[in-house]
């Protein structure tokens, strides 16, 4: 039988020889959460150990695009401390996102995504119910189908500068989501009306079409939205029974602010009560 001191000694040494593995397994900053189809980034608030973020905010980038300069980007940091949530930019095969009607198919993204989520889940606990998707550019197009594929896939959605491509969806297979759309009115790489790519082979869609797909499956197109300004924002919104639409144009080009997000994620707090 070993002597006491031998089993605190092998136990000693086993936990020595499991920490490569721990650590290993550790992400967090310009650090990547590994999964089997990809991989994300996850930037924490300052103040996280001592208070536990209330949600999270995922970034998809634009094409070309890479997560890790997400999470290096000054405005993005602050916004995950100002709202302390999980700040988690994910990143796309190549720097692209394989949507229907788009370039490039080379990952199944609802499944990715609902991967991701799960894993964001259980690494850093977060609340599901206070989670916002939001993109820019090709990643604002990834924002508009993952929202028409599973409207409850996140709790909101922010999409800046994207739309569906043609041909745009019918219908989607879902209740409307929260979803609020940035864009700007003189954005001549996601132009309002979309414009044609690879020698007309792909074609960004309409933005305003892109708001029908759901309008005329909510019945209202005969609506008249509630109209408004938020600062340089121009904006409608629609109400349906569940979910909501939202239309903000600003006078800019294609670009992308923390403050859109931010924004969304105090009017989705409001709408679902916990903010």
């Amino acid at each position: 039988m070993p002597s006491k001191k031998s089993v605190l000694a092998i136990s000693f040494w086993w936990a020595l020889a499991l920490q490569p593995a721990v650590a290993a397994d550790a992400c967090g900053g310009e650090v990547p959460c590994e999964l089997e189809e990809g991989t994300y980034y996850a930037l924490l608030p300052d103040d996280a150990e001592t208070v536990p973020p209330v949600g999270a905010v995922f970034y998809l980038h634009g094409h070309r695009g890479k997560a890790l300069n997400a999470v290096r980007n000054a405005s993005f940091k602050k916004l995950a401390n100002d709202l302390n949530v999980v700040f988690v930019a994910v990143q796309g095969i190549d720097g692209t996102w394989s949507f229907p009607t788009g370039p490039r198919s080379l990952r199944d993204e609802n499944a990715f995504f609902d991967a991701v989520l799960d894993d964001v889940e259980d690494r850093f606990h977060i609340d599901r119910e206070k989670t916002l998707l939001t993109g820019f550019s090709s990643g604002g197009f990834m924002t508009w189908y993952l929202a028409c594929d599973d409207a409850d896939r996140f709790a909101g959605y922010a999409p800046i500068a994207g739309a569906f491509w043609k041909p745009l969806p019918e219908e989607c297979p879902t209740e409307a989501p929260y979803l609020f759309h940035v864009h700007g009115t003189s954005d001549t790489v996601v132009p309002l009306e979309g414009r044609p790519l690879g020698g007309g082979k792909y074609h960004q869609g309409d933005v305003f079409k892109s708001f029908d797909v759901w309008l005329q499956q909510l019945g209202l197109t005969d609506d008249k939205p509630m109209t408004y300004d938020d600062g340089s924002l121009s904006c409608e919104r629609w109400s349906p029974e569940t979910g909501l639409l939202e239309l903000c144009l600003h006078d800019g080009g294609h670009n992308v602010r923390a403050e859109w997000m931010e924004r969304a994620w105090h009017e989705l707090g409001k709408l679902k009560g916990w903010s």
